[in-house]
């Protein structure tokens, strides 16, 4: 496809991309990927979609408070537009947005892609440290944030002069924007809801993604305007179907991108709408939710979805017809639970903040236990070995995956490691089985090598999550002298269990009952809680280390 102008005056990004030779190799091959024009504003695309499919009367954002449907919410994003150019910004700045899933954070971050402009989410409950980290690396030129969010945020752009006086918008300000009149909201009712969306190039950049830090420091994924239209045309066309009549729900952050997609670009595509609670999820609050609101389709994690099975057992769970999990491994153990409380085959998927969205999955109807699923029609994936040749089905091995998004790190050495020879390296081990399904083995560094045996983490983890008395795991390798690395188990046990001698030997022997004898954890320690990110994801990384301290 022939490229079209860059509209970004502001080349912060562009000239801070991998070297060429760096780059995925960018796959369009199916018919609609292959329509995109060359001129592509993602946000102005997806508005025109639904309102040329008849849906601009249709509810799209919901919560307890309001209800908006397209037109209206097409009418606050380009009012949110003409604040944001009021700041006098230009096309290719960088705007930082705080916040947690809201209405107006999805607004906020509409109106910022619309404008041209490079949204860059943060994790509501980052600190100060973390933040100046993405402000150092990202360089906004403005900042739009929850007013009950606005503290650390202001602490971390304090900490530098270059950000000290950076334009800063609060948003949900709610009563407050009487006494705010610089609030987002409160400038917003004094433009006009007309204005003509930035003329961007399908090329130019929409969003600076930072990944969720379980394998150490983030780093800022780049995705373009065309990155965002081609994931709605591959998993959502293909294997979620999503339709007009859905009503979608979720705990994912919009500054993940599993929640960012599930939860706002691809309703979009769809025409659904979208529920933002009021209140934080718990898997009690989520279940009541989900039949007081009708919704339909759920995006959460499966340590969400496990601690759910038990109310949905309880409650029902109301027109829900679609679970999608991602964001870590499903365990088998837990879909069989989640689909013996709710009657639902989990939708199962991964994905990687590089490659935006999910590309290895299976609709409900071809789930094959065990696997997560089939490449999703767009993408090609295989399974290589270490010097990056395919090997034959049923071999344990590394996952490359290609298609129509990829890695493009900002400014960051580690693109080499992620893209080699064009294919992406999420970082998995896997195997292929002779259907074409992918079945997850491990992260590629959670793979434990103890006296010569290769075990998977989470392999041993699935099967402790099959007793009665684990409610979370997680296993990592210690470094031992003799066996070269131990197999050793963090576990949260359910109330009420004991956290003895007697129960470490009965996990130990139950592991040993269901998995080979030499996977079974040597040494298993209990805890309270695990470390995990915002999103939900494991920290091995964080394990390992503690693993480490301990040997």
């Amino acid at each position: 496809m022939a490229p079209h102008p860059s509209a970004q005056t502001d080349r912060f990004v562009h000239d801070r991309l991998p070297p060429r030779d760096q780059w995925p190799d960018m796959r369009y091959d199916l018919p609609e990927l292959q329509a995109l024009p060359a001129q592509l504003n993602a946000v102005q695309w997806l508005f025109d979609r639904a309102i040329d499919h008849g849906h601009a009367d249709r509810p799209f954002l919901r919560s307890d408070e309001r209800t908006l449907t397209y037109a209206q919410a097409r009418a606050e994003v380009n009012r949110i537009a003409q604040v944001l150019m009021g700041l006098g910004l230009q096309p290719g700045n960088r705007v930082l947005l705080r916040g947690g899933n809201s209405v107006a954070m999805a607004l906020a971050w509409l109106g910022v892609v619309q404008s041209g402009l490079i949204a860059v989410a943060t994790m509501p409950l980052l600190r100060a440290t973390e933040l100046k980290a993405i402000v150092d690396k990202a360089r906004p030129s403005a900042a739009l944030c929850d007013v009950k969010l606005q503290d650390e945020l202001r602490t971390a752009l304090a900490q530098s002069p270059d950000t000290a006086n950076l334009p800063l918008r609060l948003f949900n300000t709610g009563d407050a924007a009487v006494v705010l009149p610089d609030s987002l909201e409160a400038l917003a009712r004094h433009t006009s809801d007309s204005i003509t969306p930035c003329p961007t190039s399908a090329d130019d950049i929409a969003l600076l993604a930072f990944t969720s830090g379980t394998t150490g420091s983030p780093k800022a994924a780049v995705h373009t305007h065309r990155d965002l239209i081609a994931a709605c045309e591959t998993w959502p066309r293909h294997v979620l179907r999503a339709t007009a009549d859905d009503i979608v729900m979720g705990s994912p952050p919009l500054a993940f991108t599993f929640g960012l997609g599930g939860l706002l670009v691809f309703p979009m595509w769809a025409g659904a709408s979208v529920y933002f609670p009021s209140i934080p999820y718990t898997p009690e609050a989520m279940v009541r939710l989900i039949g007081q609101v009708g919704a339909t389709i759920c995006y959460t994690a499966p340590t969400f979805y496990r601690q759910m099975a038990p109310f949905a057992k309880q409650l029902g769970i109301g027109r829900l017809r679609i679970s999608v999990s991602a964001g870590e491994g499903l365990p088998d153990a837990t879909r069989q639970l989640w689909k013996e409380a709710s009657g639902i085959e989990m939708l199962d998927g991964i994905g990687a903040t590089e490659m935006f969205h999910i590309f290895i999955s299976a609709a409900p109807e071809h789930v094959k236990r065990g696997a997560i699923g089939q490449v999703v029609p767009g993408y090609q994936a295989k399974i290589v070995d270490d010097d990056g040749q395919e090997l034959p089905r049923g071999q344990v091995g590394r996952l490359a995956v290609k298609g129509p998004t990829g890695c493009k790190y900002l400014d960051d050495a580690r693109q080499a490691n992620y893209v080699q020879d064009g294919w992406n390296f999420p970082g998995d081990a896997f195997l292929q089985d002779e259907d074409g399904y992918f079945v997850y083995q491990a992260r590629t560094d959670d793979m434990i090598i103890t006296a010569g045996y290769n075990v998977a983490g989470p392999e041993v983890e699935a099967c402790l999550l099959l007793h009665p008395a684990v409610a979370e795991c997680g296993v990592v390798g210690k470094p031992d002298e003799e066996r070269g690395m131990v197999i050793l188990a963090y576990v949260v046990l359910k109330p009420g269990e004991p956290a003895d001698a007697a129960q470490v030997k009965a996990l130990q022997d139950h592991v040993k009952h269901k998995l080979a004898p030499y996977k079974y954890p040597r040494q298993v320690l209990f805890v309270e809680r695990l470390p995990r990110t915002e999103t939900g994801k494991l920290q091995r990384f964080a394990l390992r280390q503690m693993a480490k301290d301990s040997a």
